[in-house]
């Protein structure tokens, strides 16, 4: 594979090009778009610092592919202490969702990516602190359950929404929104407090999004801490 960067107008795409039709779908569910030269993203032409953010999805865009395509291990656990090392004594709120959120958990589970929920303020300030790292740039959206996004790859992937309201818990509640976030709890990991949502919140989406396997290992974990909390 070989990524283009192709600025037409007052458009900027980032492309994918001649990749593996194996890794097409891993593509797609990074929402990269077919087009004739390959899968891309557009951007407006002007985003502040686009031809840096350029070259670090130029240097990441195929581990991102292959890591999504579950071809190559995720080194999760290297990547999150990276994390943590870059914004340790920020002033950033914000909370670790999805399988990442198990993890930190001691849940048998491998993330794919990291899954962050911040507030409008942190979703900038964390594309500053990770300014040589993004892989797209960070900007506001629109018709969303969010005002902001941002990707960037620190050994892995690590997404972020920024400022998410109450259209993430429609039409049904969900571990990413207004409900989850008035239900945080503080885990532990290697000794750094990260703030996940409840088991029992995760639980629920895990069975509506049809993850069996998943919601196995949770309500495995849910049914110990009940049998230890009676005991």
């Amino acid at each position: 594979m070989r990524t283009l960067c192709q600025t037409v107008g007052a458009q900027t795409s980032f492309v994918i090009a001649d990749l593996d039709p194996a890794y097409h779908q891993a593509a797609r569910d990074l929402v990269y778009t077919p087009t004739p030269d390959g899968f891309a993203k557009t951007y407006p032409a002007d985003t502040p610092g686009l031809e840096h953010i350029y070259r670090n999805f130029a240097q990441w865009a195929e581990p991102m592919i292959l890591q999504t395509a579950q071809a190559v291990p995720v080194p999760w656990e290297q990547a999150l202490h990276a994390f943590l090392e870059r914004i340790a004594g920020e002033p950033l709120d914000w909370w670790l969702g999805g399988s990442a959120a198990l993890a930190v958990r001691g849940l048998p589970i491998t993330p794919r990516d990291f899954d962050l929920i911040v507030d409008d303020a942190s979703a900038q300030r964390l594309g500053a602190l990770l300014a040589g790292h993004l892989i797209e740039p960070v900007l506001p959206v629109q018709g969303w359950f969010c005002n902001w996004w941002g990707r960037a790859f620190l050994h892995a992937r690590f997404e972020w929404v920024g400022g998410a309201d109450a259209r993430a818990d429609q039409p049904e509640v969900s571990d990413f929104g207004p409900v989850a976030a008035q239900r945080l709890e503080t885990v532990l990991w290697y000794g750094q407090p990260i703030r996940v949502p409840p088991l029992e919140l995760q639980l629920e989406v895990s069975i509506r999004r049809g993850l069996h396997e998943r919601a196995a290992l949770i309500q495995q974990r849910l049914s110990t801490a009940r049998h230890t909390n009676s005991v």
